[in-house]
């Protein structure tokens, strides 16, 4: 697990040194650096050593030279595909990953993503062919942004490394704050700045060094194919066929010449992770860490406890209270890179920086919500399509009304949260319901942030395109869909990967095993959602393993207080410069009690903590 940097053009050593720099924290182990006069090519590497400590040191390049890397990421099949090269290739490394995606290059060429099982980005350099081969893995785990401007061409693994460079400019996009506040993060392939953009999952970018222009192609992308051929017992042979998956899974992850533990919140995609880590660990106690709050509605260490020592595992708890809250966020803020309006981001970190205190790698529930229908507004969709078919659209207006004076709750999850939040939804058409339940504010509101008409179809338009283009019209697919391919990758995967570099801690999210995914990806969604029952296929699945109170306990999610926190002014926005009307009233409201407007505080006061509004 590392960082990337590079450029071709414009530019010189410093340049890349001041890149490369800035990406310390993800791998404090040791910096490498390649250039070609020639073709003004600039690589450059930060390693956290984890597999082949002695043999792997990057950027690395074949023995005659033609083919150099630069790679972030972990390769969980990378011994079944050397013994495969080696045929015909020779390897001077012991067990290196990075060399096999050397050879790996050398022999397949741009077929390479197909072959990978595991989390990557990485910069290819071909010199004969005189390109810059760039490639994500499925799901976005690992981070690449990359831009073309003022005769430079260049690529980081973080946001704030690509500005690094002299010749790259970083004007802020009004249309990526829009989708912020829209949705809570900003979906790939924007970013914070205008001409600078995210590699989405699934592609290959080829940059082309003599032309100097590039193309992006998908090579791969998350479909739903459920299979017409359900087994006569499908509960029995399906959830055997997860549990054989999930277990080869987790052991794939288990490989690493460092000390590794697991995330444990207590839940049933963690509490599974555990189960099968605990199973195939050699000789020792497997190590498992978790988070606690004081407020009950939000504290799921009780669960975390009952299943660490069903496992006899060595359990680490940590309490995450608002004084401790406050004491990370200048340290999170320093290393950002860019806004995610997902406030539990400071437990992530919190649990990432003691994890690092005692392992170098740590496996997660990480994918198991979005691949399973595992969320509240599953729920909600058919109360929601039974509302919108009975209830005259003239009269919302009045009912949300109506139901905004319900007395607020700041506890997780919370009733009058849940009805609020998907009356709110309801409003507008059903390709919106989904970003509009999840996000700070909805489109009327941007308006009055922004001062301006909001172009709904724009900001909205990365849920519209899943939405639109999912095969099947049963809205329990597409909201699948729009979970997977644009909450996961852009919300979860990105506060994953962030929290853990700061603190130079590799994550592995089994769930997100390729074999794995293509299976799940074969069962109907009926499966997944059944009778008001999130995640029944994976439940019913995990019986044999896990205790029934684990699996068939109340969701809470992995969230934080932040809303009490706002309303009792233990975190606030203070004096913000040109405050309108609009951020005036949000503020008074959520103080005062009468409205709940954390996620719009959070995302406020997140910008003018990073500077990027005053």
């Amino acid at each position: 697990m590392c960082g990337i940097c590079g450029f071709a053009g414009y530019g010189n050593i410093s340049d890349l040194k001041n890149m490369n720099e800035t990406m310390f924290h993800r791998g404090p182990d040791g910096e490498g650096y390649l250039y070609d006069s020639n073709s003004k090519v600039y690589m450059g590497h930060r390693r956290l050593s984890i597999i082949d400590i002695s043999g792997g040191t990057q950027p690395m390049k074949t023995l005659d030279g033609r083919i150099a890397i630069s790679f972030n990421g972990e390769i969980y099949n990378h011994m079944e595909l050397r013994a495969e090269l080696k045929r015909k290739h020779n390897f001077c490394t012991d067990h290196s990953d990075t060399e096999v995606l050397l050879h790996g290059y050398t022999e397949w060429g741009e077929d390479l993503p197909h072959k990978l099982n595991g989390m990557w980005a990485f910069a290819i350099y071909d010199k004969k062919e005189k390109i810059l081969f760039l490639s994500r893995d499925r799901f976005g785990e690992k981070p690449l942004f990359y831009t073309l401007q003022n005769g430079t061409f260049a690529f980081a693994s973080e946001l704030s490394a690509l500005i690094k460079h002299s010749n790259i400019n970083s004007n802020l996009s009004q249309l990526s704050l829009k989708k912020y506040f829209a949705y809570g993060y900003i979906p790939s392939p924007n970013s914070l700045y205008k001409r600078i953009y995210k590699l989405p999952a699934g592609h290959n970018l080829i940059f082309n060094l003599t032309s100097f222009d590039f193309k992006i192609r998908k090579y791969w992308d998350f479909i739903l194919q459920p299979s017409d051929n359900i087994p006569k017992n499908p509960e029995e042979k399906w959830g055997e066929e997860l549990r054989y998956l999930l277990d080869k899974s987790v052991k794939r992850r288990l490989m690493s010449d460092v000390p590794l533990g697991v995330f444990l919140s207590g839940g049933i995609d963690s509490s599974a992770v555990a189960f099968f880590a605990n199973k195939n660990i050699d000789n020792q106690k497997l190590k498992v860490f978790s988070i606690g709050f004081y407020e009950d509605s939000f504290d799921e260490s009780y669960y975390a406890k009952k299943m660490a020592r069903s496992l006899n595992t060595e359990h680490y708890l940590k309490i995450c209270s608002i004084e401790k809250g406050k004491e990370l966020l200048p340290q999170i803020i320093s290393k950002l890179d860019e806004p995610i309006g997902d406030s539990s981001i400071i437990p992530t970190y919190l649990l990432c920086k003691e994890t690092r205190k005692y392992v170098t790698v740590a496996l997660s529930g990480d994918g198991g919500d979005e691949l399973f229908a595992g969320y509240d507004p599953f729920r909600a969709l058919k109360i929601a399509q039974i509302y919108e078919k009975i209830i005259p659209k003239n009269i919302h207006k009045a009912i949300r009304l109506l139901f905004s004076i319900l007395p607020v709750s700041h506890a997780n999850m919370s009733i009058d949260f849940k009805i609020k939040r998907t009356l709110r939804g309801i409003s507008y058409a059903k390709k919106f319901w989904n970003p509009i339940w999840l996000g700070p504010l909805e489109p009327k509101e941007l308006s009055e942030l922004f001062l301006e008409k909001i172009n709904i179809e724009e900001v909205y338009s990365e849920a519209i395109e899943y939405w639109d283009n999912c095969y099947s019209k049963e809205l329990i697919d597409k909201t699948l869909t729009f979970y997977t391919k644009l909450y996961l990758q852009d919300d979860i995967l990105v506060k994953t990967d962030r929290a853990s570099m700061m603190n130079s801690l590799e994550v592995r999210a089994p769930f997100l095993d390729i074999e794995l995914v293509d299976f799940i990806r074969k069962i109907p969604f009926s499966y997944k959602y059944h009778n008001g029952q999130t995640k029944y296929i994976l439940k019913k699945g995990l019986e044999p393993i896990l205790p029934n109170d684990i699996i068939y306990r109340s969701k809470k999610g992995f969230g934080i207080p932040i809303g009490k926190w706002f309303m009792e002014k233990k975190l606030n926005l203070g004096i913000i410069k040109n405050t309108n009307i609009f951020v005036k009233k949000k503020i008074k409201e959520h103080e005062n009690n009468q409205s709940d407007h954390r996620a719009f505080l959070w995302n406020m006061w997140l910008l003018k903590k990073m500077k990027i509004m005053e």
